[in-house]
């Protein structure tokens, strides 16, 4: 068994299994096995099925809550977010299945039809991670079931106590075994396992970069459809001509979700001269006022981070860039309450050569840099491997419209902090990965199109 901690308390509060590769590969063979009936239903069977599981779930919102708060460490407002947010996955795509469309188009054939159909694309699998425990998995598998998939999941051995209780509540809606299947243990192996079973036709992950191109690399042998979700280093502008109380609002609300440890958490916090003072005085005296504690609680406040790894690389990043000429504006250090807990840090004078300019941060710290033209940020907002999201406040509806072109990202939020909901493309570009959840883009990467010519229509 694999022990599952609170990183508010160092406390154990579940255990997972440590499945054996017997029982993963059993686990693979019903998934597999369920493909047909499931693919076979209608889209409005698997629509009320996708339904009950929304009603069932809805109903018990604050149990899931207060389960992803002990193993997660986000707060109780954060995690109730959260549920609301995976949930919203679950009513579209229920509402998704039943418009997956085909075409006819004229054909090229004088005594025939030309029809374009959109099929299941098979058995699929999923690793997930551990930051959204509840989000990750509901827009996944709504997705995959919708589209007449079935989907084996892998959650995150350290929040994989959601992840079973949506399974639970999955089966009292009348989700099969098979249709949807979860496994934990090593998690090298259980890849592995994935991408190497021919009958597996599609991997969905999010997780690191490096995690997503050694999935990518086994999958590629196999030409398995694959969606990933990727690491980011998103730059987050704020020009002289923006409302500076709405960008830093913005700001804050953006970076200290889930304490910092998220894919879209502004990373690069560009500040154009003219406004650099007064936007960082802002910015101290909001951060100020956001409490550190354990998450249980209604308020919002800033959590422990997951782990000892993770802490001690933002240790590392801050450290790093206080040696090279960095200035601390607010913490910069171990929160007094001790454990995994990190103070909200504003970095000022950070340099583009800085080791914590290319580094995702996954951690409260803001890392401001200067900028004198629109031009200049741009380039240096797109000098990184990575392109998820890119966020930029400016009252300029030109240079709004020019930045949604240039700038190098798969999203691009313009005057907010909020990135995702369920009607929306999610995902990036370059090493931040390819494919898209949300919307009815979310459904295409699950479906196959299929050409069709009904000819002999002739007498």
């Amino acid at each position: 068994m694999i022990n599952v901690i609170n990183p508010a308390d160092g406390s154990v509060i579940g255990q997972t299994p440590m499945m054996s590769a017997v029982v993963v590969a059993a686990a693979i063979d019903r998934t597999c096995e369920a493909f047909p009936g499931w693919a076979q239903k209608t889209a409005k069977e698997r629509s009320d099925v996708l339904r009950r599981w929304y009603d069932l779930v809805r109903a018990d919102k604050r149990v899931f809550a207060e389960i992803m708060v002990q193993e997660n460490g986000k707060c109780l407002n954060e995690a109730l977010g959260e549920i609301d947010y995976g949930l919203g996955f679950i009513e579209w795509y229920a509402e998704e299945a039943k418009r997956v469309y085909g075409d006819t188009l004229p054909s090229h054939y004088p005594h025939g039809s030309v029809l374009v159909i959109k099929e299941p694309v098979g058995p699929t699998a999923s690793i997930t991670p551990w930051n959204f425990p509840f989000m990750m998995i509901t827009r996944k598998i709504a997705t995959a079931l919708a589209a007449g998939c079935t989907m084996i999941i892998k959650p995150a051995e350290e929040t994989p106590l959601t992840a079973w209780k949506l399974l639970e509540y999955a089966r009292e809606a009348g989700i099969p075994e098979g249709v949807f299947e979860m496994v934990t243990g090593d998690a090298k192996a259980i890849g592995e396992a994935f991408t190497s079973d021919p009958r597996i036709h599609k991997v969905s992950f999010t997780g690191s970069t490096r995690v997503g191109k050694l999935l990518a690399a086994n999958c590629g042998a196999a030409l398995k459809k694959m969606t990933l979700e990727l690491g980011g280093n998103a730059p987050f502008i704020v020009f002289d001509d923006a409302t500076l109380d709405d960008a830093v609002t913005g700001l804050v609300n953006a970076k200290l979700r889930n304490s910092g440890q998220v894919c879209i958490s502004p990373n690069r916090v560009f500040i154009q001269d003219g406004i650099y003072d007064a936007f960082i005085a802002r910015l101290v005296a909001a951060v100020s006022k956001i409490r550190v504690d354990q998450g249980m609680q209604d308020e919002f406040v800033v959590g422990p981070l997951i782990n000892q790894p993770a802490l001690e690389k933002v240790v590392e990043l801050v450290d790093d860039a206080v040696s090279l000429g960095a200035t601390i504006r607010l913490g910069g250090k171990l929160d007094a309450k001790g454990g995994l807990f990190y103070q909200p840090t504003i970095l000022c004078d950070v340099e583009d050569s800085f080791k914590i300019h290319n580094t995702e941060i996954f951690g409260p710290v803001f890392a401001a840099y200067r900028f004198k033209t629109e031009e200049e940020v741009i380039r240096r907002a797109n000098n990184t491997e990575y392109g998820l999201v890119a966020y930029s406040w400016t009252t300029d509806l030109g240079r709004a419209f020019r930045l949604s072109k240039q700038l190098e990202a798969g999203m691009v939020i313009m005057n907010s902090g909020s990135v995702g909901t369920a009607s929306v493309p999610f995902g990036g570009i370059k090493h931040s990965g390819y494919g898209r959840e949300g919307g009815h883009y979310g459904i295409e990467e699950y479906v196959q199109v299929k050409y069709v010519l009904m000819s002999g229509q002739n007498r």
